[in-house]
């Protein structure tokens, strides 16, 4: 049985490999060694506290790749934040819905912690287009939700952190997910106080009231009343794909639900149909395309785990947040790293699909680590 500081020296290794000499972080090794944009700012968003040098570059590098012009073939649009750089596409790829969001609330957060008012006046630009592009072309046909639709068929299909090449999550683009709304209104509030500092009072005005009507709308279309829940996302024709899985615990850190559904949320997300000694599942058992080894729809992701796990810190839930972090833990003591996600069947950790699994995985091994250096 390894020790805490063994564990964190060793995670701590798996970091630093993936350490590229622009200062972020890779996403994993062998097949995603070099810039996601997601993988990016969640990894940087996880060291903020412990080493915010990192997440000042992840938000210049992507900053500096913000799109400027329309492409269907990569999906670049102006104001759009990278999804992944030249590797499995040949050129740069954008086909991602909540990296432009993620990345304005990682500004934020990174101004909070270390109050670098010259860092935020060089990039508001920046920020600002990131910002317009989210209300403009993340909502285009002003419904008030972030929806994305491929425009390139070899592209993502789905595009939120569930992505992929093909329809596994049976909801048929334009995609309103519904984690991406949470991380949409939070963005507006967060940013809405940054464009204070720039004396943008417009833009903060503005800012506000999408987010207070973001939030009245979302709480009404999104909710299912008789499973106390929310659901994955809604359709082209704007119906609800019904499913319980992970995704409404990302809402629990962006305050976009009320403390009531709050609790609702994580009475399910701990319930029988999610909840393992290992982990929170992506997908719930009672959903008839439960499958515990699909990386989407039944595995356990500590990425995953560890964004559920600071709305439950930030909305006081201690006993849930420690159960996150002793399940976590006890996935390393068990077979030794932490992996990208994971199986289990019958209470029991299993990696049939090692296959594709990365090891060592950016977002996986800072979350960990991130869990057990702060309280």
């Amino acid at each position: 049985m390894l020790t805490t500081l063994e564990i964190k020296k060793q995670l701590r290794k798996d970091i630093e490999l993936l350490k590229d000499e622009k200062g972020f972080i890779r996403a994993g090794l062998p097949r995603f060694n070099r810039l996601f944009g997601r993988d990016a700012l969640i990894t940087a968003w996880q060291l903020l506290d412990i080493n915010p040098d990192i997440t000042r570059e992840t938000i210049k590098i992507l900053a500096d790749l913000e799109g400027d012009v329309f492409n269907e073939t990569t999906e670049e649009e102006p104001g759009k934040i990278l999804h992944e750089a030249k590797g499995y596409f040949p050129y740069n790829y954008y086909g991602s819905i909540d990296a432009t969001p993620l990345f304005l609330i990682l500004c934020s957060f990174y101004f909070c912690k270390t109050k670098d008012t010259r860092f935020i006046k060089n990039y508001w630009e920046k920020i600002r287009r990131a910002v317009k592009w989210t209300m403009n072309f993340g909502d285009r046909d002003n419904d008030g939700f972030i929806e994305y639709l491929p425009k390139n068929f070899g592209g993502l299909y789905h595009q939120g952190w569930k992505d992929g090449f093909k329809d596994h999550l049976k909801i048929e683009p334009p995609v309103a997910i519904v984690e991406v709304q949470g991380y949409a209104y939070l963005a507006y509030l967060e940013i809405a106080e940054l464009a204070k500092l720039a004396k943008d009072e417009q833009l903060s005005q503005t800012l506000l009231s999408k987010a207070i009507n973001l939030k009245e709308k979302f709480n009404q279309v999104f909710w299912m009343p008789e499973k106390r829940y929310f659901c994955l996302g809604l359709d082209r024709g704007k119906n609800p794909r019904r499913a319980i899985t992970s995704n409404p615990g990302h809402l629990l850190f962006t305050d976009i639900i009320d403390k009531e559904r709050a609790a609702d949320v994580v009475k399910k997300l701990f319930s029988r149909e999610l909840w393992t000694p290992f982990g929170i599942r992506t997908h719930s058992i009672n959903e008839p395309d439960f499958n515990p080894t699909s990386s989407h729809l039944g595995s356990i992701w500590p990425h995953d785990n560890w964004i559920i796990s600071q709305g439950l810190k930030k909305l006081g839930y201690k006993e849930e947040y420690e159960k996150i972090k002793t399940a976590l833990l006890a996935t390393y003591q068990k077979i030794g790293f932490v992996p990208e996600f994971y199986g289990v069947v019958d209470n029991k950790i299993t990696l049939a699909m090692e296959k594709i699994v990365s090891h060592p995985q950016a977002w996986a091994s800072a979350g960990l680590l991130n869990l057990l250096s702060t309280h």
